[in-house]
């Protein structure tokens, strides 16, 4: 195993899972490591999880590193452009 860092946090969002049902995604796990499906020898894998419903209430990502810092560069813009008071960013 590959893993460097593994980082554990809670989020509160929603995520389509198998059979295209919605569910609550209360728990994230990011870490670095071999992926399970992607072609590519090291990726990023984020998984959303809740894990209240059991393990098929769980989303998976693997992302090459560029992708990765790709979404998150993706990300960080979005939120840029959000006025504060809706961003939950009130001064």
């Amino acid at each position: 195993m590959c893993t460097y860092t593994t980082v554990k946090d809670s989020v509160d969002g929603s995520a389509k899972g198998p059979g295209g049902s919605w569910f609550h995604v209360s728990d994230v796990t990011v870490y670095f490591d071999h992926p399970v499906h992607a072609m590519a020898e090291h990726t990023l894998n984020i998984d959303f999880a809740d894990p209240s419903k059991g393990p098929s209430a769980r989303v998976a990502l693997e992302l090459t590193a560029s992708s990765a810092r790709a979404l998150v560069a993706a990300i960080q813009e979005a939120l840029a452009a959000v006025p504060a008071e809706m961003a939950g960013l009130e001064a």
